[in-house]
């Protein structure tokens, strides 16, 4: 086999038994690394200590990672305003939290025959929510439905640190300001004007 160093150096081609030797001299293990090579590659290391790194390694890479979600809305060609308002409250909210948005309007009927009116309702929610998104996917015909995708201005990681600020700044405020401790208090003895007063 080909026998690798703890620190990646080339030891060369030995017997198994040397390289078990050396492994056990070195109070280290020895790992097959390319089986499939030949000769096949096998290194000195701790192998305990690997797995430790390479299980750090992942839960760092896991912490990076945002999960791009996508919310769904479901809208009628004909909304009522004040329904339409709502949905678009739901819209800038999951935009504002850094999640994508897909927009669905649902054709019933004869309405499959007047697709503009989607396509004109779609549009207008774009418009309405520039600030906070953009068009991803355009209006699309999808069979009974029409689809557009809206995705955020902001960053997923931007809109988490955002609302965490954001928290923070609301829980200080909330705080009650810390009174300055007095000791046990003093009965006040009456003043001179009092005392008089108190003897008429």
């Amino acid at each position: 086999m080909r026998l690798v160093g703890p620190n990646g150096e080339q030891v060369g081609i030995v017997r198994v038994e040397d390289a078990l030797r050396l492994a056990e001299e070195a109070n280290l293990d020895l790992v097959e690394v390319a089986p499939m090579a030949k000769p096949p590659v096998a290194k000195l290391m701790d192998f305990g200590k690997f797995k430790y790194e390479a299980a750090m390694k992942a839960r760092e890479a896991r912490k990076n990672q945002v999960n791009t979600v996508i919310k769904e809305i479901k809208l009628r060609p004909k909304i009522d305003p004040h329904d339409y308002g709502t949905k678009k409250g739901h819209v800038e909210r999951f935009l504002k939290a850094g999640d994508k948005v897909k927009v669905t309007i649902m054709f019933r009927g004869r309405e499959q025959s007047r697709p503009e009116l989607g396509r004109r309702l779609l549009e207008r929610l774009a418009e309405d929510i520039a600030e906070l998104g953009f068009v991803e996917s355009a209006p699309k015909q999808d069979g009974r439905n029409m689809i557009m995708v809206i995705g955020p201005t902001k960053k997923k990681a931007e809109a988490k640190a955002e609302q965490r600020r954001s928290r923070e700044q609301h829980e200080h405020e909330q705080r009650p300001a810390q009174q300055p401790t007095a000791g046990p208090e003093q009965p006040q003895a009456p003043q001179p004007d009092q005392a008089t007063a108190a003897a008429e």
